[in-house]
């Protein structure tokens, strides 16, 4: 009988030791392929949207361009046609941005300080209702105003064609350069985010201003007054 029990547990602890071995040998077999798994979920997850994690990113929005998001749901940035393409829509995009931050402030600044030298009949808060007041007065700046746009438009265009034409001219560069900022690229990439940013914004609140104000008849602060009233 001694003999036997000493027989035994050998036996044992052989048994265990092979179904060990056996565990970690098949944990080891599937590690790879977890690996895998990871490598393709992270593949996935880069062609993803920033701004829609549930759409895939567009190609052409590879993050290159200041404020791209890859945010493009209607597949603007794919057309090729009848001379739009990606680089004049952010031409375009930089052009609205830097007037709606003019139009924002420009609608504050006479709301509070009142109407330009030669401009003192548009009295009335409301700027739709100010541009009338000009226009029946003084057609004329409206139409001067009209014709100077024409030829910054003509300007602009020969830039942004030459420009797309050559690739030697970033989408909205005019060479303005009075401070030196465009001699540091890491502070004029950080510049050119925050312009596309503020200029978006500027671009919901220069039409929230107006489209509110043709609402109410009231200028933009005293709409902002309301509200805390």
């Amino acid at each position: 009988m001694p003999i036997s029990r000493k027989t035994k547990a050998p036996d044992m602890t052989m048994k265990v030791a092979l179904l060990f071995a056996a565990f970690f040998a098949s944990a080891s077999a599937f590690a790879p392929v977890q690996q895998n798994a990871r490598t393709q979920t992270s593949l996935f997850a880069e062609e993803m949207s920033k701004a829609l994690p549930f759409m895939k990113r567009p190609p052409l929005l590879d993050g290159s361009m200041a404020g791209d998001f890859g945010f493009d749901p209607l597949g603007l940035s794919e057309i090729n046609g009848v001379g739009i393409d990606l680089y004049w829509l952010a031409e375009a995009e930089i052009k609205h941005c830097r007037l709606a931050m003019m139009a924002a402030l420009g609608n504050i600044w006479v709301e509070a300080y009142g109407p330009a030298p030669g401009c003192e009949m548009a009295t009335a808060k409301n700027q739709m209702d100010a541009f009338w007041q000009l226009w029946d007065v003084h057609p004329q700046y409206i139409a001067a105003g009209l014709i100077g746009i024409m030829f910054v438009e003509a300007f602009s265009g020969i830039a942004t064609t030459s420009g797309r034409e050559s690739g030697m001219r970033a989408p909205g560069d005019f060479g303005l350069n009075p401070f030196g900022y465009a001699e540091d690229s890491p502070r004029l990439k950080k510049f050119k985010e925050q312009e596309i940013a503020n200029g978006r914004l500027a671009m919901f609140a220069a039409a929230g201003q107006i489209m509110q104000g043709m609402t109410t008849g009231e200028g933009a602060l005293e709409n902002l007054a309301s509200v805390f009233n």
